[in-house]
């Protein structure tokens, strides 16, 4: 599997995690739990099979960057956190850093 493609679903499933501990309530919530444990490791597993392909600084900084933007994301959308005009402009700004090292990254 392509390196990007294995960093773009260890942050999908970064998002998945967070997601699973804030739904957890505390881990309080075993289905919930269990869905963090599965995401979180599988998240970990992406990631480590995607720095095969690519240098470490770059793909953490990606996968950290999609999993904050995609929680956010979650965030506004499902849990009523604030979707201000500041919020969404450095939540841009955020994409536009991933989609930036992506270009200038060296394989």
């Amino acid at each position: 599997m392509n390196g990007w493609i294995s960093l773009i679903f260890a942050g999908f499933f970064e998002v998945g995690f967070t997601t699973m501990m804030k739904l957890s309530n505390g881990f309080s919530r075993p289905v919930f739990g269990a869905g963090f444990l599965v995401c979180a490791v599988t998240s970990f597993y992406f990631l480590n099979r995607s720095l095969t392909q690519i240098p470490i600084g770059t793909a953490y900084a990606i996968w950290t960057g999609i999993g904050a933007f995609g929680t956010a994301v979650i965030g506004m959308v499902f849990f009523r956190d604030p979707a201000t005009p500041l919020r969404m402009l450095f939540l841009l700004t955020l994409i536009g850093s991933i989609v930036g090292l992506r270009f200038v990254a060296a394989e």
